[in-house]
């Protein structure tokens, strides 16, 4: 086994171990605070009831709400027509696109999850809040696996400098400068992402 396939090998159990982890810490979450039915989330009644008890008027939320959130508002909310292009363009780019390089579309729903709106301790200003928040960073989290597997397709190479905030496909990416691996593995990484697509 040559050294990129040991680091391949590597960074897959890393991969494996992480997503095991996180299923541990969300069952032992269920388990503790609430239980997820189908698109329910439902909480133990004496849960609930405290939720409810905890829930601010809206009325009385918006007067003891910090100032520069009201005068921030218009601004955070004014992204939200660039948001919805942005995510048009991404859905019409991988919808055309990635068919004819045999690339898996992207699933939304694996990165838009709107669940806060089953807390009871929120109002409604608050879940606007939280609905929107989801949706901007889900549809960044979108659009970074839409770009990750574009450039795996394209151009899997690291660059010479260290990055911040990489993509999961990033680590398995050829080395920068080396000249006979791209050329001699370029297809290899094509070839793989159309076996995404043919699962």
């Amino acid at each position: 086994m040559n050294k990129d396939e040991r680091m391949r090998k590597i960074l897959g159990q890393i991969a494996e171990l992480e997503n095991d982890l996180r299923k541990i810490l969300h069952e032992h979450e269920v388990t503790i605070f609430y239980k997820v039915e189908g698109e329910r989330v439902r909480f133990e009644e004496n849960l609930r009831a405290a939720h409810l008890k905890l829930k601010q008027n809206w009325f009385r939320w918006i007067i003891t709400d910090r100032p520069q959130n009201l005068i921030t508002g218009p601004i955070i909310y004014g992204l939200a027509l660039p948001f919805f292009l942005f995510d048009l363009s991404l859905t019409l780019y991988q919808s055309l696109c990635f068919p004819i390089y045999r690339i898996e579309k992207v699933r939304r729903t694996d990165y838009m999850i709107f669940d806060r709106q089953h807390l009871g301790y929120l109002n409604f200003f608050e879940r606007l809040h939280c609905t929107y928040c989801a949706y901007a960073n889900g549809l960044l989290g979108f659009a970074t696996e839409i770009a990750a597997r574009t450039e795996q397709y394209f151009c899997p190479i690291k660059h010479a400098r260290k990055i911040i905030g990489r993509h999961a496909r990033y680590d398995t990416f050829m080395a920068y400068g080396d000249a006979e691996g791209y050329h001699s593995k370029l297809d290899k990484y094509r070839t793989s992402m159309a076996k995404i697509s043919e699962k």
